[in-house]
């Protein structure tokens, strides 16, 4: 897929989140523009990027020529490690 020919639309939802697991907007363009892509389901995309200590996947739809970032997460770090140890 490349990615230029498609505008991206950040959803509000996103930045909330992002200062709520301290990810700055540069981080999320980076992942949006240099992640790898998985796709699920008929329209729905993740970009992919990893990181040393954590991976953060931004969510999102493809919408005609539009992609729309609707939800960001993160794979790693302290808070995943905590969880992880209360389920063992």
């Amino acid at each position: 897929m490349d990615r230029t020919k498609y505008d991206v639309e950040i959803r509000h939802h996103v930045f909330r989140r992002a200062l709520e697991r301290g990810i700055t907007p540069d981080r999320i363009e980076d992942t949006i523009s240099g992640g790898r892509i998985k796709y699920f389901g008929n329209d729905r995309v993740k970009f992919v990027k990893q990181g040393r200590k954590r991976s953060l996947i931004c969510v999102g739809e493809i919408r005609g020529l539009k992609i729309v970032i609707f939800t960001i997460e993160v794979k790693g770090g302290e808070k995943w490690k905590n969880a992880m140890n209360a389920m063992f």
